[in-house]
Formats: C-alpha cells, sequence, structure tokens
C-alpha cells in the first residue's frame, strides 16, 4: 500500500501538469495568428493558384460556398443550380498581409470583377463573383474597397462582385486541389489560368512569391 504523504505529492505533482496544460492551451486559443478569407471568381483552379503564389498565404483549398452540403460535390454544383460557387479558403498571417490586400489581389489578378454569373469561357451561377466574409470586420473592409473600386472607374463595366456571410466552405474533391501545379500543360491552365499569375507578379511584385 502506497504511503498517504507519497499519494499525496502524487496528486499535486498531476494537478501542476493539469494546470499547465490548460495554461498552455488557454493562450493558444486567446492569440490565434491566422485568418481565413473565402473567394468565388471562376473556376477555382485559376484562384488558388493565384493565392498559392501570394506571400502570408500559409495555405490555399478548392471547394464549394453558397450551398448545402448535400449538393457540395462537382457534379451537383456544375448544373448551377445548387446554390454553390467554386471558391478558394485562404488561411494568411494578417501581420504579414492584410485581408484589403487579398481583395486586391483577387480584384486585379485573379478574375475579372464585373462578370455576372460567368468568367471567362465558364457560364453559370457556379462561376459568379463572390466575396465570402467571415467577420463584420471583412464585411466592412470588402464594402469600402469595392466603394472605392467603383468610384475610380478603374472598370469600364459595373462591379458585380456579391458580398454575403459565409455560411459553409466545403473542399472540393481531391483532383481539384492544386490542379493549375499538377496539370501546367493542360490548354484550359495555359490560356485561362497561366495569364493571371503574370498579372499577379507585374502587378504585385512584393507580393508574389
Amino acid at each position: 500500500m502506497l504511503n498517504k504523504r507519497l499519494v499525496i505529492r502524487y496528486i499535486f505533482i498531476i494537478s501542476v501538469f493539469l494546470m499547465l496544460g490548460m495554461s498552455t492551451q488557454s493562450n493558444a486559443a486567446a492569440s490565434p495568428t491566422e485568418q481565413t478569407a473565402v473567394f468565388a471568381g471562376g473556376c477555382f483552379w485559376g484562384v488558388d493558384a493565384v493565392f498559392k503564389h501570394v506571400k502570408g498565404v500559409s495555405d490555399v483549398q478548392s471547394g464549394y460556398a453558397g450551398g448545402n452540403a448535400a449538393t457540395a460535390h462537382y457534379e451537383q454544383v456544375s448544373t448551377g443550380d445548387t446554390g454553390h460557387a467554386e471558391s478558394v479558403r485562404i488561411r494568411f498571417n494578417p501581420k504579414q498581409i492584410t485581408y484589403q490586400q487579398l481583395l486586391q489581389v483577387f480584384f486585379n489578378a485573379a478574375h475579372d470583377p464585373t462578370e455576372l454569373n460567368r468568367q471567362g469561357p465558364d457560364d453559370g451561377n457556379q462561376y459568379r463573383s463572390v466575396i465570402f466574409y467571415t467577420t463584420i470586420e471583412q464585411q466592412k473592409i470588402a464594402q469600402s474597397y469595392i466603394k472605392a473600386l467603383t468610384a475610380s472607374h478603374k472598370f469600364s463595366s459595373p462591379i458585380v462582385t456579391q458580398i454575403v456571410p459565409l455560411q459553409q466552405f466545403y473542399p472540393a474533391e481531391k483532383y481539384h486541389q492544386n490542379y493549375c501545379a499538377i496539370h501546367p500543360d493542360n490548354p484550359y491552365i495555359i490560356i485561362n489560368d497561366m495569364p493571371k499569375l503574370k498579372r499577379l507578379c507585374n502587378q504585385f511584385p512584393a507580393l508574389y512569391q
């Protein structure tokens, strides 16, 4: 049988470890280093490729947003009747790149915000231009940025980009992930997506990686 004093000592040591563990978890939860942005701007292959070359971005995933889980599959989304838009979820470090800088890349390099329910050769509601904001701050930044872009007359046609709250993001099928990098010789990629990377490099050389 264990000595009573030894048992008390074990209990004390275990309590200290538990307190340290709780303290570490609390600090980690209280000071996150990354934020999330979700954009839709046509086929997700090209948008994904652009943001994977942006400094301060740690992860980009192609997927679907705007519809429900039951219809978050490529075959169904492709009909244009699910409410989903082909989207990308971006994880970024706000100390290295701001949300407004991501918007600048989205509007000037990743897609054409004046095309309604289409993008380049792709036509349909699933290819619409959307900012799915995850916080009220993102909503305000996006609204202000579009207002400033409109006032600047940078685009000859009206900006049709929607600004809506993100309900849920559903990752796309594995074969869609990192498609541009895996299939650089695909004619679609060469014609439609490589020019986006070139625009990113030319217009945002400080952000390009």
